[in-house]
């Protein structure tokens, strides 16, 4: 699955659900284009989402001297996650 999977989707189901005229017996091809369309734009958005996750740790540590003073140190560290797992 990819971005193209997504762009062949939406533009199969728009070709059919706009610009089609022809008509199938027992399948309307309007709402066949909708549904293309409409999984097009799931596969786009799912592909978004999952290339942009990141893994987001953030620790945060407080430290105090022997004069009572304290300080606090806060680290943040962005990780790939795993690939998935190969078939």
């Amino acid at each position: 699955m990819g971005y193209g999977l997504g762009v062949f989707l939406l533009a199969l189901g728009l070709i059919l659900a706009l610009a089609v005229q022809d008509a199938v017996e027992a399948i309307d091809l309007t709402m066949v284009g909708w549904i293309l369309a409409a999984a097009g734009v799931l596969v786009i958005v799912l592909t978004a989402v999952q290339l942009n996750a990141r893994r987001r740790h953030t620790t945060v540590a407080t430290s105090t001297d022997a004069q009572g003073r304290q300080a606090t140190t806060e680290r943040r560290t962005e990780t790939d996650p795993p690939p998935p797992p190969a078939v």
